[in-house]
Order: C-alpha cells, then sequence, then structure tokens
C-alpha cells in the first residue's frame, strides 16, 4: 500500500487521479515527453479542464514530488511513534513502510531521479529539507539500535539501504514472481544490510 492509499480508504479525487496518471506518464516518457492533453485524456476530462486543479505540469510535477516526500516523512514519524522505545521494532516499521512506497509508488521514484531538477528552487529545496529529515528517522533509529557504530557508518548504511529499496523501478525486467516475493525480499535484505553493522564475534 502506497503512503497515500494508507492515508485514505476512500475512493481517489479527481485531483488524485489527475496526478497518478501524470506520474506515470511522466515516468514513462519524460516530463516533456507528456502534453497537458494526453494527461486529461488519461483520466477522461479535456487538458483545459486539468487547469481547474493545476497551473499546469510544472505545478503537477512539484506537487507530486513535494508531496511524497511529505507522506514519508508523515508516516516515518508516525511509525515512530508508534513503537517507540524498541528501536528493533521501530527499524523493522521503517523499512516495511518504506518497502510499501517503493513497491506501490515506483513511477514517483522515476521520477525524482529524472526530474527533481526541473522543480523551481523553492520547491526543490523543500524536498530535499523533507528528504534530510526522513533520513534522519532512519539515522536516529539505527544508531540506537546499534550505538558503538560511527554516525557517519550509520549515515552511510542508511542511504545504502534506500538506494536498494529504490531500485525497484528496475525490477520488472528479474521475473520476481508477484510482489509478495519482491516484498520479501527486500525485506531480508535490507534488514541484513543493517545487521552488517554489528561486527561478527571473534
Amino acid at each position: 500500500m502506497s503512503p497515500n492509499a494508507a492515508a485514505r480508504t476512500d475512493a481517489p479525487t479527481r485531483r488524485e487521479q489527475i496526478l497518478q496518471e501524470a506520474a506515470r506518464l511522466f515516468a514513462e516518457r519524460g516530463f516533456h515527453g507528456v502534453g497537458v492533453d494526453e494527461i486529461g485524456a488519461a483520466v477522461g476530462i479535456s487538458g483545459p479542464g486539468l487547469y481547474r486543479h493545476f497551473a499546469g505540469k510544472d505545478a503537477m510535477l512539484a506537487e507530486l514530488l513535494v508531496g511524497i516526500s511529505e507522506r514519508l516523512l508523515t508516516g516515518g514519524r508516525r511509525r515512530v511513534k508508534e513503537a517507540a522505545g524498541d528501536p528493533a521494532a521501530v527499524l523493522s516499521s521503517l523499512i516495511d513502510g518504506h518497502i510499501d512506497f517503493a513497491l506501490d509508488d515506483r513511477p514517483l521514484i522515476t521520477l525524482h531521479d529524472r526530474e527533481l531538477d526541473r522543480l523551481r528552487e523553492a520547491d526543490r529545496k523543500l524536498v530535499r529539507q523533507l528528504q534530510r529529515q526522513y533520513v534522519e528517522l532512519w539515522v536516529e533509529t539505527v544508531r540506537e539500535l546499534h550505538p558503538t557504530v560511527p554516525e557517519g557508518e550509520a549515515r552511510t548504511a542508511v542511504h545504502a539501504v534506500f538506494g536498494l529499496l529504490n531500485s525497484t523501478p528496475h525490477l520488472g525486467s528479474y521475473g520476481l514472481p508477484g510482489r509478495g516475493a519482491a516484498e520479501a525480499l527486500l525485506r531480508r535484505l535490507a534488514h541484513g544490510a543493517f545487521a552488517a553493522l554489528t561486527p561478527a564475534a571473534g
């Protein structure tokens, strides 16, 4: 379940439908390879009708990238609070939440990698700020779980795990048998990476 889906159980609004289709089309063909009319057609409205919801494609892109950064941070904070006092449980919950995002919102990962620099400076700075706060949730949790690990090493491990989990846009070509198998594999790999922070005895 995606962070957005986790926050809602009712049908998506028209605005959310537009964003979903815009993300898919931008990821498939690039920001400049998609016209407003095509996004409108994907949700069953005229291109000009989109302007009742968004000022243009730039506004859609900004809402997509800022929005997912906000949802990841909000979800991460909630998970930390729910499992407070048990760093192992917190880390496990953070991993599960990010795996849900990575498997259910693959177009947003592609968009972030390709199109972040197209945002206005203010929006780009906001995305980076939200991402830094999200990273800190993970780093603090890892250091609680592995108190002897230097901060730099913990931070490197967190970024490495993000790189691992955010590789999901490329998973389709490897023939994993369904979402459940991909989820289980990513979970094992992420936990294994953090477990490697503790030196083996002897």
